[in-house]
């Protein structure tokens, strides 16, 4: 399921949009079971481990040439062994489907690091 939530299509997000109900995010979150949801349900989290800093900074500039893609940028941390990433959609404060499609992506692409 992971992959056809990663092949959704982003759409635009307009500052009118509404955020994704909780029933929402509870279904796609249970097939993106290493992602947190945090921040009262406006945010989700994922830390992904690697074998050196190195490693960690590559995955991180991946996840950010496929955010600049769609124009949807997460927050992320890095340090040695270790990246974090998060997604939110700031403008509705909350989480839009496109939060939850780059999570997906952003766990085919760890997949892609190992």
């Amino acid at each position: 399921m992971t992959d056809a939530i990663a092949a959704r299509a982003c759409t635009p997000c307009r500052r009118d949009a509404q955020a994704l109900t909780p029933q929402a995010i509870a279904h796609d979150l249970a097939h993106l079971p290493e992602w947190a949801l945090l921040d009262d349900g406006r945010r989700i989290e994922r830390r992904y481990r690697f074998k050196n800093f190195a490693q960690a900074l590559a995955f991180a500039v991946t996840v950010g040439a496929a955010a600049e893609a769609e124009d949807h940028h997460p927050d992320m941390g890095l340090g040695w062994g270790w990246a974090t990433v998060s997604w939110q959609t700031h403008s509705i404060g909350g989480l839009h489907g496109n939060d939850i499609i780059m999570a997906a992506r952003t766990d085919a692409l760890y997949v892609a690091h190992q």
